[in-house]
């Protein structure tokens, strides 16, 4: 299971980005720079805890201009109280050029503090939590959204052998991944959401978890909950 995070000198590193999302004439998608630090650093806090990691740091850079600074970071934070962890922030403005788009990126680092061991399949059940969904989706059904919180509950959950945030390239790509499967195909995967759409700041994610703490995970979930199976 290879996650898109660096291990490194017992730090976990996750970084994520954002591109034609915020307030600038030439956005694609119109939202609040507040909004779109806190979706940006919600994908790299989940990867970063998801890898074991406990978020410290991120660092932002931001390239919609000086004054989207502070709403951006205002979004970083409640991101990270959502997830109940405490993050210093620093990071870079281009001031030298103004763009038509905008643009954020932001680094997550954190302590690496747990550590998951490999799994049998035979052992585990798998579900998706939340609704893959991207751009105006977000916006429009934020009660499909797996919450923040939420996942910082499952983390603890016993029984819970991985989690792992479903981005852009969908719940096919990641089972795979996940599963160590390379060779899963989304005819295999049996799911009632779709498996090939795009996820964008991680809407959804994937558990497996053992069968007997199935029903206490469904439980905490309620109507998040999906269940998936492979078939092959």
């Amino acid at each position: 299971m290879k996650r898109d995070v660096i291990y490194a000198n017992e730090l976990v590193i996750a970084a994520d980005n954002s591109g034609s999302v915020g307030e600038k004439p030439g956005d694609t998608v119109k939202a609040d720079y507040e909004t779109v630090g806190y979706f940006s650093a919600r994908v790299a806090l989940m990867e970063c805890l998801a890898a074991g990691g406990e978020p410290f740091a991120a660092v932002l850079q931001n390239f919609a201009g000086e004054s989207a600074w502070r709403e951006l970071t205002a979004g970083v934070e409640r991101a990270a109280r959502e997830a109940g962890c405490t993050v210093d922030i620093t990071g870079s403005t281009e001031t030298n050029f103004v763009m038509g788009e905008s643009a954020v990126s932001i680094v997550m680092i954190g302590r690496h503090l747990r550590k998951m061991s490999p799994f049998d399949e035979k052992e585990v059940c798998y579900g998706v939590i939340g609704k893959p969904l991207v751009g105006p989706e977000v916006l429009a059904e934020p009660e499909s959204v797996a919450p923040l919180q939420l996942f910082r509950q499952i983390l603890q959950v016993e029984g819970l052998r991985s989690i792992w945030p479903v981005g852009s390239k969908g719940i096919a790509y990641e089972m795979r991944k996940l599963s160590g499967n390379e060779e899963l195909q989304a005819e295999n995967i049996h799911c009632s959401l779709d498996v090939s759409k795009s996820a964008g700041p991680a809407t959804c994610f994937l558990i497996a978890i053992e069968t007997d703490a199935m029903e206490k995970l469904k439980e905490l979930c309620n109507s998040l909950y999906t269940p998936l199976k492979i078939k092959l």
